[in-house]
């Protein structure tokens, strides 16, 4: 349930207006705006009683992702790592700042940062409900275009791709990818069976 309607929607706003700044466009759009609505539109189909936090944390997942590129890190496994690190907080204290301006107390805000920040999954629902939310949307909308641009991948990658990002998601959720409720890249249909038989 949304507690106050007009401070959740100044929020969304927010969110939104700081996406549409993203130069890079997908399907004629500003690339991140049009990722944090297919999220939305994914926690509306997937968890509509989902708590407040949580779907502010859904919109607010890759809130100006663009501004630290996967170049600001070296090349390497570790590289990898400490950027995702650094881009969890950015994202998180992005979205604390814009809830703060649309007139959230710390309490929400916590709430909010812990789950953009990735903290707790497994343990903090919130968390984990977002984590949910991505891969969902990563599977219907990413997943076939990922594959196309990783030409040199070999099945046994693949696999283990799609068995990693399967492990990170609930029971409900894995129930939720296989009850046709979302649209499974068609191309990769047996890959997917395969890695999580």
């Amino acid at each position: 349930m949304i507690e106050n309607q007009e401070r959740f929607n100044k929020a969304m706003a927010l969110f939104d207006a700081a996406n549409s700044e993203d130069p890079n466009l997908d399907e004629g759009r500003p690339k991140e705006l049009l990722y944090s609505q297919r999220m939305t539109d994914m926690i509306a189909r997937f968890a509509p009683d989902a708590s407040e936090a949580a779907q502010l944390a859904v919109r607010a997942q890759h809130i100006q992702r663009w501004k630290v590129p996967r170049s600001t890190q070296p090349m390497t496994r570790e590289g990898y790592h400490a950027w995702r690190t650094g881009l969890y907080t950015f994202q998180a204290d992005t979205a604390g700042e814009l809830m703060r301006q649309a007139g959230y107390d710390d309490a929400m805000i916590e709430r909010v940062k812990k789950a953009v920040g990735k903290r707790g999954l497994k343990s903090n629902p919130e968390t984990q409900l977002l984590e949910d939310i991505a891969d969902l949307v990563f599977i219907e909308h990413y997943m076939l275009t990922f594959a196309q641009n990783k030409p040199d991948y070999d099945e046994a990658k693949w696999l283990d791709i799609v068995r990693k990002t399967w492990n990170k998601m609930s029971k409900n959720a894995q129930a939720f990818a296989l009850s046709g409720k979302i649209k499974l890249p068609q191309a990769l249909v047996p890959l997917i069976t395969k890695a999580i038989s």
